[in-house]
């Protein structure tokens, strides 16, 4: 990328979703954690609106592709959730269930860090923000371990790396998710909007579990994979096209 390009896209072109997710988190998983619980029972059904106001802009405002993805998104999500949380217990929501919430806000995430990740601001200092971000995923890792026992973090951490190997082109994106599920993560267990056990599953006394644990985005691999393989299948005659753009793109 030359100077000129590099200056033609010098701000953020999705600034509003950035600014947008990171205070739809703060006010919705606050409105639905035991605190504001205490205020009234409506706290959740709040949030539900908040986020499908959120979603439905991002949604209409994507492109064609983007709405694809979108959907196919919310469904993935969806069956984690049933799958990890309410069958599995993995983790537990304050009520019990599923907020409606939820699977909107796992596909919020995605298109926010997908669209964060191809911003040209972005990608002209890609090397010097992933130099930033590998070390400090490490230590925050670590500092997880050692503060608060958690195995399952670290482990996670470990498959992380070792992916990195595999998908060296994906380094950036995965590096600012792990972050935004990170602060996604504090937020919603300091609100106590949601729990994780203090071993993994509620199950294996030998992998101790923080809450949150550090590394949880490591699930977001299976969440992009899951999201392109339903594209590629459903949309053959475009996604040769969309590989070589991933690649022109080096993400």
């Amino acid at each position: 990328m030359d100077g000129k390009q590099i200056s033609q896209g010098a701000g953020l072109r999705h600034l509003a979703v950035y600014l947008g997710i990171l205070f739809w988190l703060i006010i919705g998983l606050y409105l639905d954690g035991r605190g504001f619980a205490q205020i009234t029972s409506y706290g959740q059904w709040i949030t539900n609106a908040i986020t499908a106001i959120f979603f439905g802009w991002i949604y209409l405002t994507a492109t064609r592709k983007n709405r694809k993805i979108i959907r196919y998104g919310v469904v993935i999500a969806l069956g984690g959730e049933v799958v990890f949380s309410l069958l599995l217990g993995m983790y537990t929501y304050r009520l019990g269930t599923l907020p409606i919430y939820v699977p909107l806000g796992h596909t919020i995430i995605y298109m926010g860090v997908y669209y964060f990740s191809r911003e040209p601001l972005v990608l002209a200092h890609r090397d010097r923000i992933i130099k930033a971000l590998y070390p400090l995923m490490i230590l925050y890792a670590l500092g997880w371990l050692i503060l608060q026992n958690d195995v399952l973090g670290f482990l996670c951490t470990v498959v992380i790396l070792l992916l990195f190997k595999r998908r060296q082109g994906s380094r950036l994106f995965f590096l600012v998710m792990f972050f935004v599920i990170a602060y996604l993560e504090l937020l919603g267990t300091y609100f106590q909007a949601w729990r994780w056990p203090e071993i993994w599953f509620g199950r294996f006394s030998l992998v101790p579990s923080a809450n949150p644990p550090s590394a949880i985005s490591v699930f977001y691999f299976a969440f992009d994979a899951g999201c392109l393989w339903v594209y590629s299948r459903l949309n053959r005659d475009k996604w040769q096209r969309f590989r070589r753009m991933r690649k022109h793109m080096r993400i």
